[in-house]
């Protein structure tokens, strides 16, 4: 009877693990022949990713930007585009660099530094580190905008390439044949004094200097009141960089402001040394002194200079445009002035690479690929349409010709707002540093305007011809040392707090701080520099 019993119950259980068996053999069939979830991100085109995401960025902003980009149209419409919502986590450019060390240093970065204008240096240290993803394998099948612009100029990947071999940065890029925007803020007269005080333009430094006199004393807005300013800008060195060249200093452009070559011998050159410099700071020294130039240049803000500006108060000045950032008519670009020693060169010209990092993807982010696509879009002619001129329809208009421009309520803002300032809702490009390719006509900014264009023209015979790019490499906390003392003294002898009689010990002190060291660092960067160049 036992026997029987368990007869039966062995035989229940062989038909349930039989049953159960078959099921479940079903159901693996069943799952095998079902579709796999789609990937994440997604083949090509747009959206980049099959479901929304977000992302943050550390991220520069100019004071001419909106205060809150994550409202910006641009960014809302990019997001809907792509599912990708990033959150900019806006710093002044004022700031920005304490806190983008700050970031890396203490391991509290988010998942990408945009407009951050990481250094050579950073690139170099975070990239070895894995801080910075490298781009190198990603960049042909990620960012095929980009990767054209590497073919089309072959020096852009030698700058890019840090002494490693790794590529950590996507950067802020303006067309070579682009000059005015090269030169971006040009040294503007006021036209219309001119004609008040019948002089003609001037075409030497001594004629400056005698048209910045007039303005002060004689009186061309005609109010019978002394409220003219001779020359005013956003600190004194805009405007030495554009007068070092009728000293022919600068010779290899502004990405080196501090080294170029000396002609005569064929030798590297450090300019805040030179006897020539000298003399540059000498006569601006002279201009301070009789009152010509801004009495607060050295400490003024661009809110109050864009007022003060607004009031058609100055006889000269150096910015992107008295007319997009002012509402000024009558300006026009100066010509390449000549020096005293018949130097007539214009060395104000910037390199075609203008920030090396203007954007890098860190290793917390978790669509790195993704992130690669959803910046290189910015590179393609769709692209750069949507990053400066906005959504059409909202912030610009297509004619059939397929000419841009600004709608009408930005061209003219019902409340009086500058074209700069009407634009803050709707794009982020004001104020720099963004990355990205810069070319006409897709870029509407001050650069593109007749005046700026003229501007460029007039200069353009007398232009650097040789730009040096930066090099990728990394003066440390010596450049860093180096680079501020110029500064410093560069305002004690224009205002005259430390006398031209001491030059010999600034020199002295400079040589003190390392400037032997850091020349020769030079040396080997531009050795490297030039090997690339052959090697083209």
């Amino acid at each position: 009877m036992k026997g029987y019993k368990w007869l039966l119950s062995a035989a229940a259980a062989l038909i349930v693990g039989s049953t159960l068996a078959l099921y479940y053999n079903q159901q693996s069939k069943h799952s095998a022949a079902r579709p796999e979830d789609p990937p994440l991100l997604l083949s090509e085109g747009l959206p980049i990713l099959n479901k929304p995401v977000e992302l943050t960025f550390l991220t520069g902003k100019s004071a001419t930007s909106g205060s809150n980009w994550d409202e910006i149209l641009l960014w809302k419409h990019y997001a809907e585009m792509t599912n990708m919502k990033v959150h900019f986590r806006l710093v002044p450019f004022e700031s920005m660099g304490e806190e983008r060390k700050l970031a890396l240093a203490t391991g509290s970065y988010p998942d990408g530094f945009y407009a951050a204008r990481l250094t050579a240096a950073e690139l170099m240290k975070y990239g070895k580190e894995g801080v910075f993803l490298r781009l190198n394998d990603w960049i042909p099948r990620y960012a095929p905008n980009f990767q054209k612009l590497l073919e089309r100029y072959p020096e852009l990947r030698q700058s890019l390439t840090m002494p490693d071999g790794g590529i950590y940065s996507i950067p802020s890029f303006y067309d070579p044949e682009f000059l005015s925007m090269l030169i971006g803020t040009p040294l503007w007269l006021n036209g219309t004094w001119l004609e008040a005080l019948r002089l003609p333009e001037p075409q030497t430094t001594d004629e400056l200097y005698a048209y910045m006199k007039a303005v002060k004393e004689r009186d061309p807005n005609g109010n019978g009141i002394a409220d003219e300013i001779p020359f005013g800008s956003l600190g004194i060195s805009m405007f030495i960089h554009q007068l070092k060249g009728a000293w022919g200093l600068g010779n290899r452009g502004l990405a080196h402001p501090l080294v170029d070559v000396d002609e005569s011998t064929g030798q590297l050159r450090f300019i805040p040394v030179d006897a020539k410099y000298k003399e540059v700071l000498e006569y601006v020294h002279k201009l301070y002194a009789e009152g010509l130039i801004e009495k607060d240049i050295f400490t003024i803000g661009s809110s109050e200079f864009y007022v003060k500006g607004a009031q058609n108060v100055y006889g000269s000045m150096v910015t992107p445009s008295p007319y997009t950032q002012m509402k000024q008519t009558g300006y026009i670009g100066a010509p390449a002035l000549q020096g005293p020693h018949g130097d007539r060169l214009y060395s104000h010209v910037k390199a075609p690479l203008v920030h090396i990092g203007a954007f890098a993807i860190t290793n917390k982010n978790k669509y790195p690929e993704a992130t690669l696509r959803w910046i290189d879009y910015f590179f393609s002619e769709e692209g750069s349409k949507l990053f400066f001129m906005g959504v059409k329809g909202v912030s610009y208009e297509e004619a059939a010709d397929g000419t841009l421009q600004y709608t009408e309520r930005i061209r003219n803002h019902k409340n009086g707002l500058t074209i700069e300032q009407a634009l803050t809702p709707y794009v982020t490009w004001l104020g720099g540093s963004y990355p990205g390719v810069v070319r006409l006509p897709l870029f509407q900014g001050s650069e593109s305007y007749p005046a700026s264009i003229e501007a460029a023209r007039k200069v353009k015979p007398y232009a650097v011809k040789e730009i040096w790019p930066p090099f990728p490499y990394s003066p440390g906390s010596l450049g860093t040392e180096i680079a501020s003392y110029a500064s410093q003294m560069q305002a004690k002898f224009v205002t005259g707090e430390v006398p031209f009689a001491d030059w010999d010990k600034y020199v002295g002190n400079m040589r003190m701080i390392g400037l032997d060291k850091y020349m020769s660092m030079y040396e080997q960067a531009y050795g490297a520099y030039l090997k690339s160049k052959q090697s083209e």
